[in-house]
């Protein structure tokens, strides 16, 4: 945990960077072009490819060290910066759109590569606190990148933005090199030979564990739906903002967002704390399904027409039940076998760049002819929908499964699956000492 929280610490650093990089890279390439339209096909362009790489980076973490990946990562997102800054000004209106393929790719490789690490870098048993860690340092970096993006820009202007994004990520990849930590199960790093011949047999290794926990794959489909109803209240939110107060229309924005972050940090906080006490491993499925639910109720008061007060109440909610949601999530996952687990977190991210980037579609359409409300009620009712048919489906094979073998618990692997091999290394040598 000590080189995990230097890690985190390096991950926070690069995330900062990241978000920092949406506010300013957005405003400037508006500036170069002087069309929203360029705008918004670079942000297209980005999401795109962030659902086509999801695939792509499930095969090169599930065949290639996962540490070399990450830092090459960074390094290729600090060197696309720089070619920003040193391109004469023709040129950087076409370069742009290279660095929102770039930058869409590298940071799925590296969300993805990071996520199926954790359990080789902590160990089995501690994956739920070091999930919470990671997702806590995010969230501030998520903080401190939009609230100093304005000032940055304005006061700083846009390349010295550019060059500070460029040496978040340089960070980050020095602190990487720097780290002792095994990213993934000895000997199970395929070599490029293996990665060759094997390609369609792994390519199929992920729908094979899907089919043995359908758990697993109804939670990835749940995840697509919180895409969707996240889109809504992101559209809408400067939106409904406007209406509230035309004068000052991004006043409710940020008390939303700082609302909504106090929320989740405090509730990965919670579970990092909770999963020190009696070798707890995650919150479970049905956790994740409440959770989830909860989630978009509360985001759909936000938008009801509330006292001011209430709607931040309702954000703060929304903020926790998405941190447990979160958490639950991921380290559920983390339970499958290194060797699925890349192409796991692959799909996933997939799945939820796909999930938003339709409900971002879908949500501008519709509020041309509905208010915020019903837009949001829309998406993010389909998504309750979801989570109570997940939740019924949970309690119902509970009580068969009592007259046969039990369901595992959140601690215990999923069905088909075996513990990740930090785990098996422990249990092993327990069994060892007790013999001797």
């Amino acid at each position: 945990m000590r080189h995990f929280r230097l890690l985190v610490v390096g991950n926070g650093i690069s995330a900062y960077g990241s978000y920092l990089n949406m506010v300013a890279l957005n405003v400037f390439i508006y500036d170069v072009t002087d069309s929203a339209l360029a705008a918004g096909i670079f942000m297209a362009v980005r999401l795109l490819t962030s659902v086509v790489s999801g695939f792509v980076s499930g095969r090169l973490v599930s065949a290639y060290d996962r540490k070399r990946l990450m830092v090459g990562a960074d390094l290729t997102q600090c060197a696309a910066m720089i070619a920003l800054l040193i391109a004469p000004d023709g040129g950087r209106a076409g370069l742009l759109y290279v660095l929102a393929v770039v930058t869409g790719f590298c940071s799925t490789l590296s969300g993805v590569s990071l996520r199926s690490s954790i359990p080789e870098i902590v160990g089995g048993d501690l994956r739920l606190r070091a999930n919470s860690l990671l997702a806590t340092g995010r969230s501030l970096a998520m903080i401190a990148g939009f609230a100093s993006a304005g000032v940055v820009v304005a006061q700083l202007g846009y390349v010295a933005a550019i060059s500070l994004d460029a040496a978040t990520f340089a960070v980050s990849a020095c602190v990487l090199l720097s780290l002792p930590i095994r990213t993934r199960e000895e000997g199970g790093g395929a070599q490029k030979g293996e990665a060759k011949g094997e390609s369609g047999g792994r390519g199929v290794g992920a729908m094979i564990l899907l089919r043995a926990a359908p758990v697993l794959a109804l939670m990835i489909a749940l995840r697509a739906a919180d895409g969707l109803g996240s889109s809504s209240h992101n559209v809408a939110l400067p939106v409904y903002s406007s209406g509230l107060d035309p004068s000052h229309p991004a006043t409710f924005v940020s008390q939303f967002w700082a609302t909504w972050a106090i929320g989740n940090i405090v509730m990965q906080q919670v579970c990092g704390r909770w999963a020190g006490r009696g070798g707890r491993q995650g919150p479970g499925e049905r956790a994740f399904a409440v959770g989830a639910c909860v989630m978009s109720a509360a985001f759909i008061v936000v938008f009801a027409g509330l006292p001011t007060y209430v709607a931040v109440a309702a954000a703060l909610v929304a903020g926790m039940a998405d941190g447990l949601t979160e958490i639950a999530y991921v380290t559920r996952l983390q339970a499958a076998p290194d060797e699925q687990r890349g192409r796991l977190f692959g799909l996933s991210a997939s799945v939820e760049n796909t999930g938003f980037g339709l409900g971002m579609l879908v949500s501008g359409a519709l509020l041309d002819r509905s208010s915020p409300f019903q837009v949001v009620g829309l998406l993010h009712g389909s998504a309750i929908v979801l989570c109570f048919g997940m939740f019924v489906a949970l309690v119902r094979q509970g009580r068969r499964a009592v007259a046969d073998d039990p369901l595992p618990e959140a601690d215990d692997p999923l069905p088909g699956v075996q513990d990740p091999p930090s785990r098996q290394g422990n249990e092993s040598l327990e069994r060892e000492s007790e013999a001797r």
